[in-house]
């Protein structure tokens, strides 16, 4: 029994059966705890840490090396434990760019899916009007050989009367024959249109789809290809993309510059150790002592390190502004394209329509011409062929107006 399934009905099962959706999620919960990550830099850097030594008596050689010592009693137990602090105030604005940064990825990888969604949906959508195509073709196909068998009929009763040849019969029954040829052509296409879908939405291989999606495609309204080319820069997945991408390279640039700053944090120590040894005269005993102060540093060698680096971060955002107008570029030609071709399946939709009735009307005429011996077998054939041909013609110009219709929003980023 066909499973009815409408288009979104099939997008949200494309959706959801979709590995490279699940993988865009993972990228985005990634891009975000990457943000958390830098952002807990801004905290103070706190270590604690101890040591426990056992010291020998001192030996002091006061006969020389090749005399016996003297034996100088020492505190033999020592340790400390103690804590210490780093605040960072200021490391040439690294900090704040590096979180800068990864905002930005976060938003590119929040693109990625977005872009990821509406190819799914795009793909999904030549699935499922392939397969609508070709269950229209099938019905057509069926309707037509019964036609011709109830024309063979009335053939081959006209050659018993004499008054056709037999070659004429002979014909139509290998019309016949290549019209159900066609059939079985027909609904292999379908099993195969039918299974591309079925993977993709999660179905078993052999389970029948039936669209049931209206599809009207003349009552689509064609807006001015500048108007199309404006929505596009505004919300092209693959614009913002490269637009984000021209940014981290600016950051990147500031980032290296940024390591010739000089650096400004706060520093504490305090700890409890034996002995006192810190300040003179020492005295075997516990003390504690608490430390804090300001420190300054500024790295001078990089001014001249940092050199290189800088020049390939100006190199790297010269390439990235480049790739940056390429992007643009290719979005003008998609849109235009996807445009004219959107036009063109609309124009062929009203020029198939009107081709039907008039093949139909001319197949008409063929048969009570052919029937009145006003004219030739290859002419009914030819006429009869050119009325199933417009029929399929009008029904492809549908879905392909359809399909035309989805990349072109896929373009423009609203699918």
């Amino acid at each position: 029994m066909p499973i009815p399934l409408y288009m979104d009905n099939i997008w949200q099962k494309a959706l959801e059966n979709s590995k490279k959706i699940e993988l865009s999620y993972f990228e985005e919960s990634i891009g975000k705890e990457e943000i958390r990550e830098v952002q807990y830099e801004r905290l103070p850097e706190i270590q604690f840490s101890g040591h426990i030594e056992h010291a020998t008596n001192l030996a002091v050689y006061t006969h020389g090396l090749l005399n016996k010592p003297e034996q100088h009693e020492v505190i033999h137990t020592l340790y400390r434990l103690g804590t210490d602090f780093y605040l960072n105030i200021y490391d040439g604005n690294k900090l704040n760019l590096s979180v800068d940064k990864r905002k930005l990825l976060y938003e590119i990888a929040m693109e990625q899916r977005k872009y990821t969604v509406s190819d799914i949906k795009l793909q999904a959508s030549v699935y499922y009007l392939n397969l609508m195509r070709n269950l229209i073709f099938k019905d057509l196909m069926i309707k037509d050989i019964e036609n011709q068998e109830k024309q063979l009929a009335e053939i081959k009763e006209l050659y018993s009367n004499g008054v056709v040849l037999k070659s004429d019969a002979l014909r139509v029954e290998l019309k016949l024959s290549n019209q159900k040829l066609m059939l079985v052509q027909i609904e292999n296409n379908i099993a195969i249109a039918n299974q591309k879908l079925n993977i993709l939405i999660g179905l078993a291989d052999t389970v029948a789809v039936l669209p049931k999606e209206i599809i009207n495609p003349e009552l689509i309204s064609l807006k001015s290809y500048e108007s199309y080319l404006e929505e596009a820069m505004s919300k092209s997945f693959i614009y913002h993309i490269s637009e984000k991408k021209e940014k981290i390279s600016h950051i990147q640039l500031q980032y290296t510059k940024a390591a010739v700053r000089p650096r400004f944090g706060l520093y504490g120590d305090f700890w409890l150790a034996n002995p006192q040894i810190f300040l003179f005269p020492y005295s075997p005993s516990n003390y504690t002592l608490g430390v804090i102060g300001f420190k300054a540093s500024l790295p001078v060698s990089e001014l001249y390190i940092n050199r290189p680096k800088t020049k390939l971060a100006h190199l790297n955002l010269k390439k990235e502004e480049l790739e940056h107008h390429d992007t643009e570029d290719k979005i003008r030609k998609d849109v235009y394209e996807a445009f004219l071709r959107f036009r063109e399946s609309l124009v062929r939709i009203n020029v198939a329509k009107a081709n039907i009735d008039q093949a139909a009307e001319n197949a008409r005429i063929v048969r009570n011409n052919f029937f009145n011996q006003a004219a030739l077998i290859t002419d009914l054939l030819d006429a009869d062929i050119q009325a199933l041909q417009t029929q399929f013609e009008y029904a492809s110009s549908r879905m392909d107006a359809q399909i035309q219709y989805y990349k072109l929003q896929n373009i423009l980023g609203n699918l």
